[in-house]
């Protein structure tokens, strides 16, 4: 894994930081200490959610699944990615071998470059996004005036907990503020960290598309050229689109039961933080509110996004790989070169796909599909709660 990469810097270095980067000699003390981190997190959630639950708390409630299953999210994605590590080296070094072909084309060369650039703004953009949300949801804790004495009212954290010990002196409530900030922060960048991989997997393997793009619309001067020289060019066509559709059943089976994963627990997160935006229409400190949770959602919902437009993003480059085959000037060209166009052809009916745990192709279409019900589970989520809040409000003064 030496040499250039399309990989950017503050991924990789990232990936090295969650233990899941190849050729670490820590990787197994980093591995356990956030599997670690991770599962208390989601058991102080827990009990949270069992000490808390009763109708009055439902807004709590809903902040409380919400971050809870974003941190579910996390570790599944470093527990499936522990697992899944030969794929992922064979990843990295198909993308190594690709930067070693580039002499041998300028075309090649500027093509991998240029996507190589695209894809690290997009992953500082998508890290820069994760901050300011993530910022942004615990900013109104961070500034808020607390009396500590107050036995009454429940302490406000930036993530719904609860700790086996009391919060008792102003020292200690700073010190678990300052431990959830930096876990908040923390955990926000490994979900922006996975999600800007899949884009910048799926920008290389658009790139190296376009290459063969390049060949096959080229092919024309094959007849113009040497007969081994022409053998050779053929060669090359089929080994890259061969390299193509293996590096694709790679990413595959990385992201497919992450992306499973994704779309399950996005569902219910974004149902829930609507429910947080729409049951905070009204209140005193509806802004306050509403702006810790909305940039919250947005990101949720561009997760989701990320993962259709990858799946369409390939699925497109395949169709154009048999149709710049078929609009190559075959007709001019020898028999057994025909031939091997035609088997480019025929392999190109069956598209490039990313798929949520073979259950379904990650495309626009799926995700129009998804939204639309997540925004019934928003109305759903939001009615059963008005409904909860006039039942409990009936009890309460009958």
């Amino acid at each position: 894994m030496t040499g250039k990469s399309t990989i950017n810097r503050t991924v990789e270095l990232m990936l090295t930081m969650f233990g899941v980067w190849p050729g670490m000699s820590y990787f197994i003390i980093c591995r356990v200490f956030w599997l670690i981190t991770l599962v208390i997190s989601e058991f102080f959630h827990y009990r949270y959610i069992v000490t808390h639950l009763n109708l009055d708390n439902l807004f709590g409630l809903m902040d409380c699944l919400s971050s809870f299953l974003a941190h579910v999210k996390l570790t599944a994605k470093l527990i499936i990615f522990s697992c899944k590590q030969r794929q992922f080296i064979e990843i990295l070094t198909t993308m190594s071998e690709d930067w070693s072909d580039y002499s041998s084309s300028n075309v090649a060369l500027h093509e991998t470059v240029r996507k190589t650039k695209t894809s690290s703004r997009i992953c500082n953009g998508l890290i820069i996004l994760h901050t300011i949300a993530a910022f942004t949801y615990v900013i109104g804790i961070l500034l808020a005036d607390v009396d500590i004495t107050d036995r009454t009212a429940e302490l406000p954290l930036m993530m719904k907990m609860e700790y086996p010990f009391v919060i008792n002196t102003r020292c200690k409530y700073r010190v678990v503020l300052v431990t959830q900030f930096v876990f908040v922060m923390v955990c926000s960048w490994g979900a922006g960290l996975f999600n800007a991989l899949l884009l910048t997997l799926t920008l290389h393997m658009g790139g190296q598309v376009n290459i063969l793009l390049y060949w096959l619309t080229d092919v024309i001067k094959l007849e113009k050229i040497e007969k081994d020289e022409s053998i050779v060019t053929m060669r090359k066509i089929i080994q890259k689109h061969q390299k193509i559709i293996h590096f694709s059943q790679n990413v595959n089976d990385l992201y497919s039961y992450i992306s499973l994963l994704q779309f399950a627990s996005n569902t219910v997160m974004i149902c829930s933080l609507g429910f947080l935006i729409v049951t905070a229409l009204g209140n005193p400190d509806a802004t306050e509110q509403i702006m810790r949770s909305l940039l919250f959602y947005a990101v949720t919902n561009l997760e989701a996004f990320i993962f259709c437009f990858a799946g369409e993003y390939l699925t497109n480059k395949s169709k154009a790989v048999g149709n710049a085959a078929y609009n190559s000037a075959w007709y001019d060209m020898k028999a057994k070169d025909c031939r091997v166009l035609l088997f480019v052809i025929l392999r190109s009916q069956k598209q490039l796909k990313l798929r949520a745990g073979n259950m379904m192709d990650l495309s626009l279409e799926s995700f129009t599909g998804v939204r639309y019900y997540e925004s019934l589970g928003i109305i759903f989520v939001s009615a059963v709660g008005d409904e909860i809040n006039i039942v409990s409000f009936y009890f309460v003064n009958s």
